[in-house]
């Protein structure tokens, strides 16, 4: 017989399990569905979530599935490579992070710039968000970032009004009900979103897109050796990398966060690296979505009660037993509800309150996120993470490499110059322009030991600027002496 303490325990998780998924269910579908893929794989990813990375260890309530910050990734390799593609190159990301795990490399991923961390998901939301204003609508969304931007002029004569207004009565509803605390506690506010816009859209059998549903086994694909083939190529290994190293920042950063809503066992990032990176590789060998941890889904579940990694792992559960049971609901969800989901998850990426909190303190930051978040927008998220860690890169290296220029009068004894910082070559200039500000007929004496560190560029510039001073000093001797001879002859 159970003891009291154990039985609340599985109770507490039980509850959680099911409100996680009720919040997962609807979250896995809708971004399946913005990845350009059957909606059956993200419920996929979700259950491998659950069941595989549930199930090790790591971080014990942050719960892991398909997540919105891959989804322009994830559509942009699509659309590039194809969806044979997918499942190689989430299995290839997946053992990359299990390698990174391995080698104890888990935990510097929260050396990454939190500016740069917060421009890439404020570059998601907008992307996500200005995708999926367009299906709202049930309106073809044009290419690329900049496109879909442009096209909103003309949005308002595409769009099917009755879709429209499917997806505003979601939305509507998405932030009512999100406001009432005690009741999305009970209910997750996605939920009692989208099934409301189902029935309705099928009892009043309204002529709006729809999810199309081709069944689990038939969505499931096991990739080939022709696909493995296909990791030759520069982009599909650029693609690997970028699925790693944003899916791991992603659920390194969520641990992290979960960690702050409980008082339980810290996370061990190394080993929820690992996990997640085996979860990623069993996606991939069923040709499904990518994994993270999702903070979203972890919330619920801390808030909801959870005390063990039996919560999770349960949501998996009822995630295969809902697609295997009854895969038909699917069909009838509409498109412009899920893509009000989607809306409403974009705009929360975008760090509003970050940016104003920075703004006041840290102007810089900003700076770095929001050229990141632009460059993804323009150009795609791997090429504006690249920017973003460049610019803080180059940030912090002009903050840090400070020189001072020190001068000291001595009279007939000539000057004293002391150079005390950081001498690399952001600073050179400002360094050369107070040498050469010194006055040329005095003695000048140089002292570098005031210098914890000097690069190349400043150790070539510093000995060809007191080879000059020396030449200009011997010359001026010279013409001293020639004059002094002339007048004694005279």
């Amino acid at each position: 017989m159970l003891r009291p303490g154990v039985r609340a325990v599985r109770k507490a998780d039980l509850f959680a399990s099911l409100v996680v998924f009720l919040v997962a269910l609807p979250l896995c579908v809708g971004i399946a569905v913005a990845s350009g893929v059957p909606a059956e794989l993200g419920l996929v990813t979700g259950i491998v979530g659950g069941l595989v990375a549930g199930v090790l260890p790591g971080s014990s309530l942050q719960v892991s599935g398909p997540a919105a910050g891959l989804t322009v990734l994830v559509l942009e390799a699509v659309g590039a490579y194809g969806l044979q593609v997918l499942g190689v190159v989430v299995l290839a990301a997946g053992l990359v992070q299990v390698g990174l795990g391995a080698l104890g490399l888990g935990r510097w991923f929260r050396a990454v710039s939190v500016a740069v961390v917060q421009g890439m998901l404020a570059g998601i939301g907008l992307v996500l968000v200005t995708g999926q204003v367009y299906a709202l609508g049930d309106a073809a969304a044009p290419p690329g970032g900049l496109g879909k931007l442009s096209g909103l002029v003309s949005l308002p004569g595409r769009v099917d009004p009755v879709a429209l207004s499917v997806g505003g009565a979601t939305m509507v509803v998405l932030l009512l009900w999100g406001r009432w605390r005690r009741g999305a506690r009970l209910v997750p506010a996605p939920l009692v979103a989208v099934v409301p816009a189902a029935a309705v859209t099928w009892v009043f059998d309204l002529e709006v897109r729809r999810v199309r549903v081709q069944g689990l086994w038939d969505a499931v694909r096991v990739p080939g050796p022709a696909d493995f083939g296909r990791l030759t190529e520069v982009g599909v290994l650029g693609t690997v990398v970028a699925f790693a190293l944003i899916a791991s920042a992603e659920s390194l950063f969520s641990a992290a966060a979960v960690d702050r809503l409980h008082d339980g066992r810290r996370t061990d990032y190394d080993r929820e690296l690992m996990s997640q990176g085996t979860g990623n590789a069993v996606c991939g060998a069923l040709g499904a979505l990518p994994m993270t941890a999702v903070i979203v889904r972890s919330a619920a579940n801390v808030q909801a009660g959870a005390r063990t990694k039996a919560s999770r792992v349960l949501h998996g559960v009822w995630l295969l037993l809902f697609t295997a049971v009854v895969p038909g609901v699917l069909g009838l969800i509409p498109v412009a509800a899920l893509a009000a989901l989607l809306v409403h998850a974009g705009c929360k990426l975008v760090p509003v309150r970050e940016v104003l909190k920075l703004w006041r303190g840290h102007r810089g930051e900003v700076l770095v996120l929001g050229v990141t978040a632009v460059a993804i927008v323009v150009g795609n998220l791997f090429e504006g993470v690249l920017v973003g860690l460049a610019l803080a890169v180059a940030k912090t290296a002009w903050e840090i490499s400070h020189v001072h220029v020190e001068t000291e009068d001595l009279g007939d004894a000539g000057i004293v110059v002391r150079v005390v910082g950081h001498a690399t070559f952001l600073r050179l200039p400002k360094l050369l322009d107070a040498l050469d500000a010194l006055p040329a007929d005095r003695e000048v004496r140089l002292e570098l030991g005031g210098l914890r560190h000097v690069d190349h560029a400043c150790a070539a510039a510093l000995e060809g600027w007191a080879a000059a001073r020396e030449r200009r000093t011997e010359r001026a001797g010279g013409l001293q002496g020639e004059v002094a001879s002339s007048s004694s002859t005279s």
